[in-house]
């Protein structure tokens, strides 16, 4: 990724003057679309973007009370403590290490991986992979601690248990998930159902999950991940916008394995699985959209910049991480660039 611009910064800095939701509960997708432009060959479009972008965001939350170390748990998924979280983590961060940070709190946060719709994961995963693979320049860190802030004060379990220990591949496991009843609701509203959904936590138990061998796990979660875009393909038409979700959240997990202790792989695929389980259940549709036509021919490049001028933050999303799948193949992944395109299809376009 090209960052001798400072555009990214630039971005991130701009980004941070605005709350991480909008209109109640909608996230703010800035700080996850100015990333994925930029590592993708369109810097010079994302201030434009933002211009347009930030029209919608709002304020940033006033504070509540101070979070200490000594009781977080008390704010722990209260998303009025919103400033609050993130001027801890930004106490944090400024005192150690971001990825000794990361370590002690990625096992606290992540079984409510669910909460707001798995974007705070999603956010997270983001900036760890800028801070891995591109530096470590202040505006970075202070994303992380902003990313992880969301995610502690919109921290939600789901209401069912998952305890994957079966055979299944991703896709088979993927496949063999019901849906629930009424697909017509909000998230939370969805995930309230899922308790209530015959057969559903045995086939959310199915996957198979190789617990003592963490690059086992990885390969396991790249998997996942492949097997949701491949999905999004043909289901995601019952939501186009929410099931992007089932692929950018496993994929946020996947990019934050190499900054976390090997330890932690495991869960980590257990609580990816599980989110983007649970949404599948909740929006996926039922029946297999046709082939998709007149995409013509497929390059990664072309995809993306298309995905650009298309300009809705899920899209892209979504074809930032078809982008990761593809590129993981020997030969490339068609099917994994026509997710993007169907995205491109579904979800509307910015005008």
């Amino acid at each position: 990724m090209d960052l001798s611009s400072g555009i990214l910064d630039e971005a991130l800095e701009r980004l941070h003057t605005s709350g991480p939701e909008f209109e109640g509960f909608l996230a703010n997708h800035g700080p996850m679309a100015v990333e994925a432009l930029v590592r993708h060959g369109q810097a010079g479009s994302v201030h434009r973007w933002l211009d347009h972008y930030a029209t919608k965001l709002a304020e940033v939350p006033s504070p509540q009370e101070t979070v200490s170390d000594a009781d977080w748990r008390a704010a722990l998924g209260d998303p009025r403590r919103v400033t609050d979280w993130t001027a801890y983590f930004s106490r944090l961060v400024a005192e150690r290490p971001w990825r000794d940070v990361l370590a002690e709190w990625w096992p606290r946060l992540l079984p409510g991986i669910a909460g707001a719709a798995t974007h705070p994961v999603i956010r997270v995963g983001h900036v760890v992979r800028t801070l891995l693979e591109d530096g470590e320049e202040a505006p970075r860190v202070a994303e992380l601690a902003h990313a992880l802030g969301y995610w502690a004060a919109r921290h939600t379990t789901l209401p069912v248990t998952v305890h994957p220990a079966g055979t299944a591949s991703p896709d088979e496991a993927l496949a063999a998930l019901p849906r629930i009843a009424d697909q017509r609701v909000l998230p939370l509203d969805g995930l309230a159902q899922l308790p209530g959904t015959p057969g559903w936590t045995s086939a959310a138990d199915s996957l198979r999950v190789p617990y003592e061998d963490p690059d086992a796990v990885r390969e396991q979660l790249a998997a996942l991940v492949r097997a949701a875009v491949h999905r999004y393909l043909d289901h995601g038409h019952g939501n186009g916008v929410l099931m992007v979700h089932t692929a950018t959240a496993p994929n946020a997990v996947l990019r934050t394995l190499p900054a976390l202790p090997r330890e932690l792989w495991a869960m980590s695929l257990g609580a990816a699985w599980a989110a983007s389980a649970a949404i599948t259940s909740v929006y996926g549709a039922g029946e297999a959209l046709p082939p998709l036509e007149g995409a013509g021919t497929l390059v990664p490049e072309d995809v993306f910049e298309r995905s650009a001028r298309h300009g809705d933050e899920h899209v892209i999303k979504m074809t930032d991480t078809a982008l990761d799948v593809a590129a993981s193949a020997a030969d490339g992944d068609d099917r994994a660039l026509a997710a993007a395109v169907r995205a491109q299809r579904l979800i509307s376009a910015v005008s």
